[in-house]
């Protein structure tokens, strides 16, 4: 029997339009009804998916999330922190380093927005999906106290592509690194991934990894995936991703999330 279910949202719950289908709404409703835990679990900040939280009646106190790809883990009105991990400063300034290194543009995620030293469509991109201010300067100009979450290299999809094997070992060791999207490379602290996230839900709900199901498309799932008692691969989901599965659903336009419920916990299918 299946407990929790913790899903992604960008190409996974959410339809290319960006929305949720009423499908997947219908589902998701009756599982909370049924006493089910529902997890989103994402890149995105928390304040990037208060909207979806109230379209599936989730937004409450007892409802927790999985937001900045792991770093932090708090209830769905943000009252209740849970696990805060963030990079530094300093992470942001080696990073930058790297990035100009490489010819990519670099953000970091904060509290209360995105800061870049140097504003891209790509930042535009996190700002937009996210309702979030973007804030450009000097990385050196940054108060001290400022909390940077994450760090990620942002850029078209085929130079993330050139430069992701040129990332050197000691990144690779010293920090989580994923690919988000096709246009985010993320760093995170090292003890951060999304499958830790679920992992700390669940515990604190005293379900048991078997109990639970994961659902992602890109590589930041995989961590989840194999957690998971049942790990699912959107039909849409990189190959790494559909590797590290035990199960493949339909694509996020044909309602993979929900095939899932249905099938494995409503027992419809």
């Amino acid at each position: 029997m299946y407990n929790l279910i913790a899903t992604d949202l960008d190409g996974t719950l959410l339809n290319d339009k960006k929305e949720i289908s009423d499908r997947c709404q219908e589902d998701i409703k009756k599982l909370k009804k049924m006493g089910k835990k529902i997890v989103l679990a994402t890149g995105r900040p928390l304040h990037g998916i208060i909207p979806y939280l109230k379209t599936l009646d989730l937004y409450d106190d007892n409802t927790y999330v999985v937001v900045y790809n792991g770093a932090v883990v708090v209830n769905a009105t943000g009252e209740d922190i849970i696990f805060d991990t963030p990079v530094s400063l300093d992470t942001y300034k080696e990073l930058y380093n790297l990035s100009k290194q490489l010819g990519v543009n670099i953000h970091a995620l904060t509290l209360g927005g995105v800061h870049t030293p140097k504003n891209n469509p790509y930042t535009g991109v996190e700002s937009s999906i996210n309702k979030i201010p973007v804030t450009e300067g000097a990385i050196e100009d940054i108060d001290p106290s400022t909390k940077i979450i994450k760090v990620m290299f942002v850029d078209d999809p085929k130079k993330l592509d050139d430069i992701t094997p040129l990332i050197p070992d000691w990144v690779k060791e010293k920090y989580t690194v994923v690919r988000s999207a096709d246009i985010f490379l993320e760093f995170l602290n090292k003890n951060v991934n999304k499958g830790v996230g679920v992992s700390i839900i669940a515990e604190r709900f005293g379900i048991k990894p078997q109990e639970v199901i994961c659902i992602g498309d890109a590589e930041n799932d995989i961590s989840m995936i194999r957690y998971a008692g049942l790990g699912v691969a959107m039909a849409n989901a990189t190959l790494d991703v559909k590797a590290a599965a035990d199960y493949i659903t339909l694509t996020n336009e044909e309602d993979g999330v929900a095939h899932v419920i249905e099938k494995f916990m409503l027992n419809i299918e």
